[in-house]
């Protein structure tokens, strides 16, 4: 359908309002799929630092029983209860 028919039809400012929704429709779906691309990105970014904070949390959790044992101290058998069960992140 061709504009000037459009506008012939229903009149100039119904058709040039049509026209303006769907620029707006237009530059709302780039912007958007922009977005969404980045968001993606940050998922991907805070997932690996997840795994990150996993893997050193186990890390800490073993260096600090290995301490305590060769101090001869008690280890604190809460904090290795807390992390018995999970699964260690790292992929070796």
């Amino acid at each position: 359908m061709d504009f000037l028919k459009l506008a012939i039809d229903v009149g100039f400012p119904i058709a040039a309002a049509i026209a303006g929704g769907f620029f707006v429709f237009l530059t709302l779906k780039f912007i958007l799929a922009s977005v969404t691309s980045d968001v993606k990105k940050l998922s991907g970014i805070i997932e690996a630092l997840d795994n990150r904070v996993k893997t050193m949390n186990a890390d800490v959790i073993r260096i600090d029983t290995l301490v305590s044992s060769t101090l001869r101290i008690r280890p604190d058998v809460e904090r290795i209860g807390r992390a018995d069960g999970k699964t260690d992140a790292r992929k070796d």
